[in-house]
């Protein structure tokens, strides 16, 4: 647990890419659960945070995995921890930099509604795309279903309300 200090300064300058965020941990797990949608694929995690996806896409089997996030500290993350983890990743600062991938991941995203374009953008690079989402419930896009919930904790936990801990997944159609 986190005094109150510890966090009223993460919440004033938030490093997001310090939590595994629940949405974040839901899809690492279902991934290392469900090998074969990552396995022998080229794989974007968008928003990568920490790498906790991407990490989890590698050790499930994934060809080459791709960590992107605009933020230069959460790509050395992502690399700090890819070395803990023993897989190797490659880091991508800018997504309309990026190739064809044949899965793109996208996990805790769509907390602020100004990202919700990225739906449309994610299908210009891949032609599997998958959200993960605990603050956006049963977002409605013509090009994504909902496939299920799980859930999970942020880490370190933040006390969030228990609403957050329901993750909902989203595949394209």
């Amino acid at each position: 647990r986190l005094d109150d200090e510890v966090i009223r300064r993460i919440w004033n300058d938030t490093p997001y890419w310090i939590f595994c965020w629940a949405s974040g941990l839901a899809m690492a797990q279902w991934i290392l659960a469900e090998p074969h949608h990552v396995k022998d694929k080229v794989v974007l995690d968008f928003g990568a945070g920490s790498g906790v996806v991407a990490i989890a896409a590698k050790m499930a089997g994934a060809k080459r995995v791709i960590c992107c996030d605009i933020d230069q500290v959460s790509l050395n993350a992502c690399r700090e921890n890819a070395l803990l983890n023993d897989v190797e990743l490659e880091y991508l600062d800018d997504l309309y930099k990026a190739e064809q991938v044949d899965v793109l991941l996208a996990a805790d995203v769509l907390y602020d509604q100004c990202n919700s374009f990225f739906l449309d953008e994610f299908l210009k690079f891949a032609p599997e795309v998958w959200v993960a989402d605990s603050r956006v419930k049963n977002f409605s896009h013509p090009k994504y279903e909902k496939i299920e919930e799980r859930s999970a904790t942020t880490w370190p936990d933040l006390d969030e309300a228990k609403e957050f801990r329901n993750v909902s997944f989203y595949k394209t159609l």
